[in-house]
């Protein structure tokens, strides 16, 4: 190899890497989100049977707001992880105090929680608080409400809400969470969500099940296709 051309290959590598080195900073100086668990307010006889929200609602919330360039978005599974290790949030129930510790320990300026409510008509509340890790006040609060049936555009509507009230910019995704377009009924968005926490609890061969059962409904639904193949055997 001739000297030029050596020199002409270091010089295209050191614009590579410094042009890495920018997008990484980039990357970092973006304000960081992360979400936690929705808890299950529900009071009636049938409460139980929303317990697949507790991880679908934040799940779908993720998805929503990834799409915004102006933040980053902390994965579902990295939160899950902490949650284990620390053997934190062990009842279920997600307050402002574990919000902060799990903030601060994923490097997140702001942290998502809430909770959720059903009645028997068949509407459909999400209460969703954001608290700033730093300095541990909450900095904004949300409700938002339709039919149950329509809990997909209810989770744009307040992920829209969040980057207003946050000031994290708008996103460049409308519509519904998790693929555009798609509407998941309640039915199916709560099996989605017990098939994420089956997952979660290692249970795989239940987790197959659900995700099969999402996707024989909604067969071009990609998070449950991307859920299915982290624990099919093989995945």
């Amino acid at each position: 190899m001739t000297s030029p051309t050596r020199i002409s290959l270091l010089v295209l590598a050191g614009v590579g890497l410094l042009v890495d080195h920018e997008s990484a900073a980039a990357q970092a100086a973006k304000p960081t989100v992360a979400i936690m668990y929705f808890n299950n307010n529900v009071f009636t006889k049938d409460a139980r049977d929303y317990d697949g929200l507790t991880k679908g609602v934040p799940d779908f919330l993720i998805s929503e707001m990834s799409s915004n360039p102006n933040i980053r978005v902390i994965e579902r599974d990295q939160v899950q992880r902490l949650i284990d290790e620390q053997k934190l949030s062990s009842g279920g129930q997600v307050d402002r105090e574990t919000a902060v510790k799990v903030g601060k320990l994923l490097g997140a300026q702001h942290m998502i929680f809430g909770g959720f409510m059903a009645d028997p008509k068949g509407n459909f509340r999400i209460d969703c608080r954001a608290v700033n890790v730093e300095t541990g006040a909450i900095e904004y609060t949300d409700r938002v409400q339709d039919h149950g049936d329509n809990v997909m555009a209810l989770i744009g509507q307040l992920a829209s809400h969040l980057n207003s009230g946050l000031k994290l910019g708008a996103s460049i995704r409308t519509g519904d969470a998790g693929a555009p377009g798609t509407r998941l009924p309640m039915r199916v968005a709560v099996l989605y969500g017990k098939a994420l926490d089956m997952a979660d609890r290692g249970d795989k061969a239940k987790a197959v099940e659900l995700f099969g059962a999402v996707l024989r409904e909604f067969p071009d639904y990609a998070p449950a296709k991307t859920g299915l193949a982290k624990v099919k055997p093989g995945g």
